[in-house]
């Protein structure tokens, strides 16, 4: 059964940084990508930024030029550098694995609250 811990989530000043981390229980090179969503109370669940296996990465724009998405495939382990945070990156951020083969299977970690005060 596939695992993914996120860390890192906290309280944060707006104009502040953090980085999340998701740690897989294996092997992260068996996802044909991995990514970042958010979810706000009461809203849909929003992609924040993803990563393929060969390392292409997608930013939604309201991220770009702010937030990078990397992996580190000997540690299984996708992280997120948030920068220049503001309060409307409140949320709750998850981690995502998709495997492709006979459609596509999503796996989720629980979750990590990342609150930017104003």
């Amino acid at each position: 059964q596939v695992q993914l811990v996120e860390s890192g989530g906290g309280l944060v000043q707006a104009g502040g940084s953090l980085r999340l981390s998701c740690a897989a229980s294996g092997s992260i090179l068996s996802f044909n990508a991995m990514g970042w969503y958010r979810q706000v109370l009461g809203k849909q669940r929003e992609v924040v930024a993803a990563i393929t296996s060969g390392g292409s990465t997608n930013y939604a724009d309201s991220v770009k030029g702010r937030f990078t998405i990397s992996r580190d495939n000997a540690k299984n382990t996708v992280y997120l550098q948030m920068n220049s945070l503001k309060p409307e990156d409140t949320a709750v951020y998850y981690c995502n694995a998709k495997k492709t083969s006979w459609g596509i299977t999503n796996y989720w970690g629980q979750g990590t609250q990342v609150t930017v005060s104003s």
